[in-house]
């Protein structure tokens, strides 16, 4: 029986992948992988070597720190066992070629795969919940926003998904009842937006045009007043709702004015 023992100081899937692909140049060979994750202090890696002692085996490793790849450097001659550095090198020549000196902080990568994949999920959650999609689902959301059209709910949305937030964002229409489950969740949760009519008249009224005005009195200034003092009744129904009102503000200012009430009334 072959060991060979990836060490890490995250998660070992770097080690791991370029071992498989170097491995499948030798065919039929019996070959046992042991992965030793978040190795990061000079013990840990004397048990890892005295365990390869003891099996004959050798140690491929990915550690980022210099003394704790001296270390295993020294530790594997001691005990007569073959270690493998694949991150020293490359640092190395990283280093002379930028010249400027590497982080040396363990579970960078894995991080960065943690935050593009939190990334990825509250991208697609934002879309699958755009407009009152999956409504019967939004329990999932950590952020729904609700409001009439043209109020920047689809914008807030994505940009609120790029800071890696579950948010959802649920129409309010004139003479349409809100679905129930809104008012089911907790405070901090679900935000009304306003916009002052005349600025959200205008706004509807070049999408009007852009729609070839097909969507009927959807600009018309007095059903825009109509159409907010209901959403404002809704509002008033549920007053841990916080109203923000979007007018003349950019999408980041409003993110930020949620994000800040929300943390707020959670952590009250």
């Amino acid at each position: 029986m072959n060991y060979v023992f990836i060490v890490s100081d995250g998660t070992g899937g770097t080690a791991a992948r370029a071992l498989n692909a170097a491995l499948t140049q030798f065919s039929g060979m019996d070959v046992t992988i042991e992965r030793r994750t978040g190795v990061r202090s000079e013990e840990q890696i004397s048990g890892v070597v005295q365990e390869a002692a003891e099996t004959r085996g050798f140690i491929v490793h990915t550690l980022v720190t210099n003394e704790l790849r001296d270390y295993m450097l020294n530790m594997g001659r001691l005990h007569n066992v073959e270690t493998i550095d694949l991150m020293g090198p490359l640092l190395e020549r990283l280093t002379r070629h930028l010249h400027v000196s590497p982080m040396e902080k363990p579970g960078l990568f894995s991080q960065l795969n943690a935050d593009y994949f939190r990334r990825i999920e509250t991208m697609e959650f934002a879309l699958h919940h755009d407009d009152g999609l999956r409504v019967n689902d939004i329990k999932q959301a950590e952020i729904v926003l609700v409001g009439v059209s043209r109020t920047f709910k689809t914008p807030l949305s994505i940009y609120l998904a790029f800071k890696q937030w579950l948010v959802a964002n649920v129409p309010i229409i004139l003479g349409v009842e809100p679905p129930p489950i809104l008012f089911d969740l907790p405070p901090g949760k679900v935000f009304g937006l306003t916009m002052d009519t005349r600025r959200l008249a205008l706004l509807r009224s070049v999408r009007a045009q852009y729609l070839k005005n097909t969507v009927g009195d959807y600009a018309d200034l007095d059903f825009v007043r109509r159409e907010a003092v209901y959403a404002l009744k809704i509002f008033d129904r549920s007053p841990k709702w916080p109203v923000i009102n979007v007018t003349g503000k950019p999408i980041e200012e409003i993110a930020s004015e949620i994000l800040a009430i929300a943390k707020q009334m959670r952590d009250e």
